[in-house]
């Protein structure tokens, strides 16, 4: 038999977008030991390796990243064949809105497969801040929306509301090679006042008794990125917002810091057909 098995090319996404065989375990409801038998019978049938294994996960060789993309086609395109057999059909318009946190440096390729996956659902994309996005959820001024909460340490631990895409450390950051001057306040670089990771960063740093003056404050991630790669300061931001120009920074003195996760917000009651699986199709592009 020639071809591809499609719930081994399901794993192979669920382990290449995940970084590790474990993470990858629960997303295709298998065990860490069924996804690797599935992914040496993937490879046998590939003739060639399809993984590059290391303590970090795993990382698609040239021959595994081809594959990746023709299995998302493939798997879009069972999909779609099985919604038009059972009479669905994934057509309309979704108003999808997302915090300028999550994957900064992915999020426009993750919507360009989503549209390409989905030529028949027309989206509007709004970035947003989380409590923003969360409002205007609850008024029913969007479809679906992606909020990033904080995971304070010793914080009460809120039940978790919709589902989690995605957990990432938070760190401070600097430009490349940038040191933190000894006995001068920190040059914090922010968004605006109302943005909730700069209300916990400046608090965190009152509490600790760390000196710090507001630098720069920019409009969204990008400015942030940008106001950090030319030098200007340090700023806090989740670990996907590292970028060419941009580094982790280890300083003594700047206090530790928590995760935060990204979610996808709750179904409503009584959501329609076609707004369950676009929120299908959302996790499936997002993660």
């Amino acid at each position: 038999m020639s071809g591809f098995d499609l719930d081994q090319l399901r794993t192979l996404v669920a382990v290449l977008e995940s970084g590790s065989l474990t993470a990858a375990a629960p997303k295709v409801f298998l065990s860490q030991s069924s996804v690797s038998e599935q992914m040496r019978k993937l490879e046998d049938r590939a003739g060639q390796p399809l993984l590059v294994r290391g303590k970090a996960g795993v990382t698609a060789t040239p021959a595994g990243e081809r594959l990746l993309a023709h299995a998302r086609a493939i798997l879009a395109l069972s999909d779609e064949a099985y919604r038009d057999l059972r009479g669905v059909s994934l057509r309309g318009e979704l108003r999808l809105c997302i915090t300028d946190y999550f994957r900064p440096g992915d999020v426009a390729r993750m919507l360009r497969r989503l549209n390409e996956q989905y030529p028949q659902v027309r989206l509007h994309v709004t970035i947003m801040k989380s409590g923003a996005i969360e409002a205007a959820y609850e008024r029913g001024e969007i479809d679906v929306g992606i909020s990033m909460s904080i995971q304070e340490r010793g914080a009460p631990r809120a039940r978790a509301q919709g589902e989690l895409l995605r957990r990432e450390s938070l760190l401070w950051m600097g430009a490349e090679g940038a040191t933190v001057p000894a006995g001068e306040p920190l040059a914090l670089l922010v968004l605006p006042e109302t943005c909730a990771l700069r209300q916990y960063v400046e608090r965190l740093l009152s509490r600790r008794g760390v000196p710090y003056s507001v630098a720069h404050v920019a409009s969204g991630v990008a400015g942030l990125q940008l106001a950090i790669s030319a030098g200007l300061g340090v700023a806090c931001l989740n670990e996907s917002a590292l970028a060419p120009g941009v580094a982790r920074l280890h300083a003594p003195g700047l206090p530790a810091l928590p995760m935060v996760e990204f979610r996808l917000l709750p179904a409503r009651p009584g959501e329609s057909e076609f707004m369950g699986l676009a929120r299908d199709a959302i996790v499936r592009a997002m993660r």
